[in-house]
């Protein structure tokens, strides 16, 4: 079943192998495909649960009020194939420097390898830059070599150990 998709103009269009991909600003109504993205591997299915979406859309609404926060969703024909978050964060390390965090970044895995991801995340670098950032950083879990290798080809490095505190 195909939803009315809310009117928002695109971010990004551009061509992949099937077909145009196109990125842009979330809507609310777009929380039930953003959550089938997050739960569609093995780590997102143990966190992930659509049956109660009140806590994704206090989220939801908190990140679309936030200027420092940006949630997109790619699309192509029609259907959100693609999603990550864009954060921008002040420090005081690196001489006062801002940062972005890209955070939560999916792909259908039927569109994996035709582009679509390294277009969100070449976007998503670009706006950092625009915003002044003097870095772009993320975490991926361990246990994703093929996002590893993803990430490595469009020049990131592993610099850092992430760590993690569980509440």
């Amino acid at each position: 079943m195909m939803t009315a998709k809310p009117a928002v103009p695109p971010l990004l269009t551009a061509a992949v192998e099937p077909g145009t991909f196109t990125l842009r600003r979330a809507a609310r109504a777009d929380l039930p495909q953003i959550l089938q993205l997050l739960a569609d591997d093995q780590l997102g299915a143990g966190r992930e649960s659509a049956d109660k979406l009140a806590p994704y859309e206090a989220a939801f609404d908190a990140i679309d009020a936030d200027p420092a926060h940006l949630l997109v969703v790619g699309e192509l024909g029609g259907e959100v194939v693609a999603t990550c978050q864009l954060s921008f964060i002040p420090g005081l390390s690196r001489k006062g420097s801002w940062r972005a965090q890209i955070e939560a970044v999916r792909v259908s895995s039927g569109l994996r390898g035709h582009g679509a991801g390294a277009l969100m995340i070449q976007w998503a670098i670009d706006q950092a830059r625009e915003r002044g950032c003097a870095l772009v950083q993320l975490t991926t879990d361990k246990s994703r070599v093929g996002a590893h290798r993803f990430y490595e080809r469009l020049g990131f490095v592993a610099s850092h150990e992430g760590m993690k505190l569980t509440l």
